[in-house]
């Protein structure tokens, strides 16, 4: 069964969100109050409300990483990790880990890059030449 994804998180600024989830991510914007918004992630239903976010800790080793726990992200189609790569860099947001090839060679190769949004909440991004190492082992 194939679904769609619904996440509903806190943010500090709801200007601050709208600017990097729309003009920055590229995500469309749905419907808002004046105490949260909802955007289109990738296919996916995101909530952003007024409030504290998440603590967030450097605790999850993948690789050769440290990651921010917790944390969301996309799956994207190669080309389209490609893409918003260079839309990112170009737009000069700062990556906690720049894009990067992990696991390359082995079953699972993917690319992925980290970042955070305007409110401290981390992102990562992977991308995949075939769908079908997203759960290989």
């Amino acid at each position: 069964m194939k679904s769609l994804f619904h996440l509903a998180f806190h943010v500090t600024d709801l200007e601050a969100t709208r600017v990097f989830y729309r003009d920055v991510l590229g995500c469309e914007e749905g419907r808002s109050t004046d105490t949260w918004v909802d955007f289109d992630f990738f296919g996916h239903q995101l909530s952003c409300h007024l409030g504290e976010p998440f603590p967030v800790t450097r605790t999850g080793k993948v690789g050769d990483h440290m990651v921010m726990m917790p944390h969301m992200g996309a799956v994207l189609a190669l080309p389209d990790w490609l893409a918003l790569s260079d839309r990112l860099q170009a737009a000069g947001v700062e990556f906690d880990i720049p894009p990067v090839v992990r696991f390359e060679g082995e079953p699972g190769e993917q690319r992925t890059m980290f970042f955070f949004d305007p409110s401290g909440n981390p992102i990562e991004i992977k991308g995949f030449a075939d769908f079908e190492g997203l759960f290989a082992h």
